[in-house]
């Protein structure tokens, strides 16, 4: 049977796929249009289970804000290519827009989550890993509540962060300016409370063996070491950190200087090239 071009454009439009291969589905079916999104979505099975040893470094790594919590959810892709794709990244915003929007807290509960189309976020996925021809899959996500909330993509889209603040309707160029600093400056935690036991730990020998290997007397390793630990305190959480723009103040002195009660809560940060 003769297939219109109006019949290949409305499976185009449902699935993404090209043109051709939307004209190929709906000749196998005979015109069969829900056969022929069938087609293609195994199509993107079939890929998928292919190429499912290889690796997808590359991808887009999106944050946003939904009223008092933000998110960062990554997509991964085999090559830069794919990952600067308009419709990829706007695939990858929409189905963070999506999780946002829900109850998910995991990875594997926004996998099942069906967006506008009916289908799910994984079917999603799969069925552009049959287009686009490469593995694809979901990697990382991620949320922050609190009473303000900002998120700051990089620009590229391989590096996003996420912060929560205390106090509401916080100034934008203040949560920026934050967001921004735990971009570049990569933090390991919010304070020096928050650092987990064993990283103090480790951090607390590693200064020890190296003054020891420095030939200092063991008797004032310990006192030593704890003067390393500060330092490392000071470079590696944020409200301690100097101020990427102004490096006279701290984070929290920064903070305070707007608010004096002013804190931020909590922080997520993902990068490609991590």
């Amino acid at each position: 049977m003769s297939i219109s071009a109006s019949d290949v454009m409305k499976l185009r439009k449902a699935t993404g796929a090209g043109m051709m291969d939307c004209k190929k589905a709906l000749t196998e079916t005979n015109g069969d249009f829900d056969a022929a999104v069938q087609i293609i979505r195994e199509k993107g099975k079939a890929i998928a289970n292919k190429r499912a040893d290889r690796e997808a470094s590359e991808g887009v790594v999106l944050g946003k804000v939904n009223g008092n919590k933000a998110g960062i959810l990554v997509f991964n892709c085999e090559t830069d290519f794919v990952a600067k794709n308009d419709g990829f990244v706007e695939l990858t915003g929409k189905m963070l827009d999506t999780a946002l929007a829900s109850d998910a807290k995991t990875l594997d509960e926004v996998k099942t989550l069906k967006m506008n189309d009916g289908r799910t976020i994984e079917e999603h996925v799969i069925e552009q890993t049959g287009i686009i021809g490469e593995k694809l899959e979901l990697s990382y996500f991620e949320t922050v509540m609190a009473e303000s909330v900002v998120a700051y993509i990089h620009p590229g889209n391989k590096l996003a962060t996420i912060a929560g603040f205390n106090k509401a309707n916080i100034d934008e160029q203040v949560a920026k300016d934050v967001a921004m600093q735990i971009a570049a400056m990569t933090p390991i935690a919010v304070d020096k409370s928050d650092v987990p036991a064993d990283v103090v730990e480790k951090e607390l020998e590693i200064a020890k063996e190296k003054y020891r290997q420095e030939g200092k007397p063991e008797n004032m390793l310990d006192k030593i070491a704890q003067g390393a630990l500060t330092k490392f305190f000071n470079e590696s959480t944020l409200l301690n950190q100097s101020f990427v723009k102004d490096n006279k103040q701290t984070i929290k002195q920064y903070l305070q200087s707007t608010d004096k009660d002013l804190t931020v809560t909590e922080f997520k940060r993902y990068s490609l090239s991590d």
